[in-house]
C-alpha cells in the first residue's frame, strides 16, 4: 500500500480502537496476549494463519522437528502448564508442538482475542494522537496505542530464483508453507532443493516414500544425529520434580538451554580425550555437540578438531566415497552456519533410490516442463519439486508490512543497509513499536521460547510503566541505537560466526545487507543489560 493509499483509507473508515495490537499468534504472540491481559488493557492479535502456532502452523513438511529438547522447548511462565503437559518425544515433531500450542490457547482462553486469516499489510504512526493506524488485507482498520510485532524470526519462506519455474508442469512445494493435508509422494520421482535444516529433516522421510529422490545440494552442511526417542515416565518425572530450578539454570546458560558444557579449551586436552568426548556427544545426539568445549566458535584450531571429527563420521556412514566427499563441508567452521540435528540423513544417501546432485559443480540453469536442467546439460524429470530453501530470516516478516513512523518514514527504508534496533526491542523513529526477538537480540542463537518469554516480560513491564506514568510514547534515542548496532557487530566479529555465508548474515537472500543479525553475547549477559536499562528509567529511550 502506498503512502497516499494509507492516508485515503484512514479518512474513509473509523478504525477499531484497541490499547495493544499484536501481530502474530505464534509462541511470542500467545504469551504477549496473556501478559497484556494481566495489565487490564484491551488487546487483539492479528494472525495471517488459520490457527495458533506460528512457524509450527506452517512448517508441516515431512520430518519437521524441533532441535531443542521438548522438556525445554516449552513455556515456563506457568508451573501448572508445565506439570500437566506430557511430551511424547525427546525432540518433538511439528504435530506435537502444534498440539501443545493449541492446548495453551485453550487453557488460557486466548482464541477469543485472536483474529485468524487476517494479515497486517500496513501500519502508520499517527503523531497527532501517538497511535498506530493498522490496515489488514481484508480492509479492516485498527487504532492502537502500542503495536507489538510478534511475527517470528523464521516465518517468511524464501524461494530460490529458478529461471522458467512457471513452465514446470509438476507440483511445487515449499517446506515453510506446506499443505495442511500433507503430501503423499508414493510412486513419485521427487526433486528436493536445499540441504539446510528443513532439507536435512525432510530428505530421509521423502526418500522412504518416493520412487526416486534427487537431492539438489547448494552447499553441504554439518549435521549431528538427533538420537530422538520416546520420553520415559522416569525422565519426565525427573524434570518435573525440580522444573523451576532447571529453568533458572537454563537462563544462566549462554543459549538458554540447560546442557553439560565443557570448561577447558579443545586444545588443552590430548587428542584421545578430545575424540572420546566428541564420540560421547555424537552418540548422545543433538546440537549440544557444540557445547563440548567453550572455544569451538572462538578459535579456528579448536573448531577444526570438531569439524574434522564430523567429516570422518560422514565418510564412515556414506558408502560411496565420491558422494561422501560432496556431502562433506570444507568451506566454513562447524557451527558458523546453523548446525542441524538429523535422523539418518547421511545414511539416506546409501539408498538406491536417492541421488545427490552437487549444484556447486553443476548449478541449476532453468526449469523445464518435466523438471530441472543444470548448466552441464543434465535434465532431471520429477513429478514434484520441494523447495527446502529456508527463510528471509529475522527481518522478513517485518519487511512484508508497510510500516511508517515519524514524518512518514518507512521502516524498510531505514533498514535498507541493515536493521537498526536498540536491544532488538525497538527502533528509533517508530514510537510504541515493539519487536519480540527482533534483529539485534540473541533470538535464533538461543532457545527461542526462553528468549520470547524474556522479551515479552520486558515489553509488558515497559507498557505497564508507560500507562502508570501516563506517557504518550517511547522510542530509542538514535545514539543508543547506533551504539547497540555497533556492539552487536563487534560481538559477532569476535567469533567464527562471521566466517560463513549464512542466513545469520542475510547471505541466503540476494540483495539483503551483509549484516550479522543476532546478538552473540549470550542470553544472561543480554538479559542483565535489558533489566539494567529498565531499572535506570529506561536508559537510552526517549519517553514523551
Amino acid at each position: 500500500m502506498t503512502d497516499a493509499g494509507i492516508h485515503a483509507d484512514r479518512e474513509r473508515t473509523v478504525p477499531e480502537s484497541i490499547d495493544v495490537i499484536i501481530v502474530g499468534a505464534g509462541f511470542a504472540g500467545m504469551y504477549m496476549l496473556h501478559r497484556v491481559r494481566s495489565l487490564g488493557l484491551s488487546v487483539l492479535v492479528l494472525e495471517a494463519g488459520g490457527g495458533v502456532g506460528g512457524t509450527w502452523y506452517w512448517n508441516r513438511y515431512p520430518g519437521a522437528r524441533c532441535d531443542v529438547e521438548s522438556m525445554q522447548y516449552s513455556y515456563s511462565f506457568s508451573d501448572d502448564l508445565q506439570q500437566e503437559w506430557k511430551w511424547r518425544e525427546r525432540f518433538a515433531p511439528q504435530s506435537e508442538i502444534l498440539a501443545y500450542a493449541n492446548h495453551v490457547a485453550q487453557k488460557f482462553d486466548l482464541v477469543r482475542d485472536i483474529r485468524f486469516e487476517t494479515r497486517v499489510v500496513a501500519a502508520e504512526f499517527h503523531e497527532a494522537d501517538s497511535r498506530w493506524q493498522i490496515v489488514t488485507d481484508k480492509g479492516g482498520r485498527f487504532s492502537s496505542k502500542f503495536l507489538v510485532m510478534a511475527t517470528g524470526c523464521l516465518s517468511v519462506p524464501l524461494a530460490p530464483k529458478i529461471n522458467g519455474l512457471e513452465n514446470y508442469r509438476g507440483n511445487v512445494y515449499h517446506t515453510g508453507n506446506w499443505p495442511q493435508k500433507g503430501v503423499d509422494f508414493t510412486g513419485q520421482t521427487v526433486g528436493l532443493v536445499g540441504t539446510g535444516s528443513s532439507g536435512i529433516q525432510a530428505t530421509p522421510e521423502i526418500a522412504k516414500q518416493a520412487k526416486h529422490l534427487f537431492v539438489f545440494q547448494r552447499s553441504p552442511n554439518f549435521s549431528i544425529p538427533a538420537r530422538n526417542c520416546p520420553i520415559s515416565p522416569e525422565y519426565e518425572a525427573e524434570w518435573k520434580r525440580d522444573y523451576s530450578d532447571r529453568r533458572k539454570a537454563a537462563r544462566l546458560a549462554v543459549s538458554g538451554i540447560l546442557a553439560q558444557r565443557g570448561q577447558s579449551s579443545a586444545l588443552e586436552v590430548d587428542e584421545e580425550t578430545r575424540s572420546k568426548e566428541y564420540e560421547r556427544r555424537w552418540n548422545a545426539g543433538g546440537t549440544n555437540f557444540m557445547a563440548a568445549y567453550p572455544d569451538l566458535l572462538l578459535n579456528p584450531d579448536a573448531n577444526e578438531t570438531a569439524a574434522a571429527f564430523v567429516r570422518t563420521k560422514i565418510k564412515e556412514i556414506v558408502k560411496d566415497a565420491a558422494v561422501a566427499a560432496r556431502l562433506t563441508p570444507t568451506d566454513h567452521p562447524i557451527g558458523s552456519k546453523r548446525i542441524c540435528a538429523d535422523t539418518q540423513y547421511y545414511d539416506t544417501f546409501n539408498r538406491e533410490n536417492v541421488t545427490l546432485v552437487d549444484l556447486r559443480t553443476d548449478p541449476i540453469e532453468c526449469a523445464i516442463e518435466e523438471g530441472l536442467r543444470t548448466a552441464g546439460g543434465h535434465s532431471f524429470a520429477v513429478d514434484s519439486l520441494v523447495l527446502a530453501t529456508g527463510f528471509d530470516a529475522m527481518t522478513g516478516a517485518i519487511d512484508k508490512v508497510q510500516i511508517f513512523g515519524r514524518n512518514g518514514r518507512r521502516l524498510r527504508d531505514k533498514w535498507q543497509d541493515g536493521p537498526k534496533t536498540y536491544l532488538g526491542l525497538m527502533t528509533a523513529g517508530f514510537p510504541n513499536l515493539f519487536i519480540v526477538t527482533g534483529p539485534g537480540s540473541p533470538s535464533v542463537l538461543t532457545n527461542m521460547i526462553v528468549a520470547i518469554e524474556d522479551h515479552v516480560d520486558w515489553i509488558s513491564k515497559c507498557i505497564s510503566h508507560m500507562v502508570s506514568v501516563k506517557a504518550n510514547s517511547i522510542e530509542p534515542k538514535e545514539l543508543a541505537e547506533n551504539e547497540w548496532v555497533a556492539t552487536v557487530a563487534a560481538e559477532a566479529a569476535k567469533t567464527l560466526m562471521v566466517k560463513a555465508k549464512s542466513w545469520y548474515l542475510g547471505d541466503n537472500k540476494p540483495g539483503k545487507p551483509h549484516v550479522f543479525l543476532a546478538y552473540v553475547g549470550g542470553l544472561p549477559k543480554y538479559q542483565e543489560l535489558c533489566d539494567q536499562v529498565a531499572a535506570e528509567g529506561y536508559r537510552g529511550f526517549e519517553i514523551a
